[in-house]
């Protein structure tokens, strides 16, 4: 079923529809984010602008290759499709901001109006002890977990075994949009009482959203940490170099498999047998412990002590 979504035809790509290449369709849904045609394409545009300026050309049918938001800004303003046009998911619209759409109202809003309630749903999801780990995204060592969106931007949240780990909380504090991420360096702040503890932030880049209902709401998350319990939109720097830190399918399942033990010995270790259900983690794992031990606890798993701050949050 996976291979077939695969290779479903989304629509014509976008380079297409800009007129760069002749033929060719889309079989990823219009995620450019993970698809070799579009790096191919984006390097070879570079490379041919990079030549233009230097008075160098290539001739032809590799000299012609254009970035396809280049190839359209030929066109008259009010016949400049909107790439969310271009992608198949509104009518027709022209582009009023020059193809930046990382500071566009309508793409903003777009965005909390469409992408925000595209909640993600993996198709295969791996369950270890209770605990879900889809085969869809990135998890960090911090256990922050990473989606593919649309427009380049990445998903963030918790994942589920922190999650379980920590319990509900009271208070999540998240950067404003705008500001920036660096991996590795705390960019969220979660809080349960007195008790508090940060999320080093998966992947640098800008924060481009983040999600008022869990704001609003944080004991919600623990219900839907990888669909309405997300937290962030970003838009990364360097994303490729970002995910080959990260961990994906059978790794990640390791990966927690491993915290999974080293959590049990170390609750048992401190209070006795950790009370299970059919082998099942309990909820609110963190709840049973005394407030030292929750905070010890959550530093350890969460890699804080390893993390520098990094959050301005409104």
């Amino acid at each position: 079923m996976a291979n077939q979504q695969r290779t479903r035809s989304s629509g014509p790509c976008i380079w297409m529809q800009a007129g760069v290449v002749k033929t060719k369709m889309c079989h990823q849904a219009f995620d450019c984010t993970g698809c070799r045609f579009d790096r191919v394409l984006r390097h070879l545009a570079e490379e041919n602008r990079n030549r233009s300026a230097s008075g160098s050309t290539v001739s032809g049918r590799r000299g012609r290759i254009e970035y396809w938001a280049d190839k359209l800004k030929g066109l008259p303003a009010h016949r400049r499709p909107c790439l969310h046009h271009l992608k198949r998911r509104i009518g027709f619209r022209a582009c009023t901001n020059d193809y930046l759409c990382s500071n566009c109202e309508f793409d903003q809003y777009f965005q909390d109006q469409y992408a925000v309630h595209a909640v993600l749903k993996p198709v295969d999801m791996e369950d270890v002890q209770g605990i879900k780990i889809p085969q869809g995204v990135y998890l960090h060592r911090g256990h922050a977990w990473v989606g593919m969106a649309s427009g380049g931007q990445v998903r963030i949240g918790l994942d589920a075994f922190a999650a379980r780990l920590l319990g509900p909380l009271d208070r999540i504090d998240l950067p404003l949009m705008g500001k920036p991420l660096t991996q590795g360096r705390i960019g969220i702040r979660m809080n349960r009482g007195t008790l508090n503890t940060g999320l080093a932030a998966p992947v640098s880049g800008v924060v481009t959203a983040f999600n008022p209902k869990i704001k609003e709401a944080p004991t919600t998350l623990p219900a839907d940490p990888y669909g309405n319990g997300w937290l962030l939109m970003v838009q990364p720097d360097n994303l490729r170099e970002d995910l080959r830190t990260l961990e994906m399918g059978t790794e990640a399942t390791a990966f927690i498999k491993s915290e999974i033990a080293q959590l049990v010995r170390g609750i048992e270790a401190r209070i006795g047998p950790l009370a299970a259900d059919g082998g099942t983690l309990s909820d609110d794992i963190l709840g049973q412990l005394p407030p030292n031990c929750w905070e010890e606890m959550a530093r350890q798993f969460l890699r804080t002590d390893m993390a520098q701050v990094e959050i301005k949050t409104g």
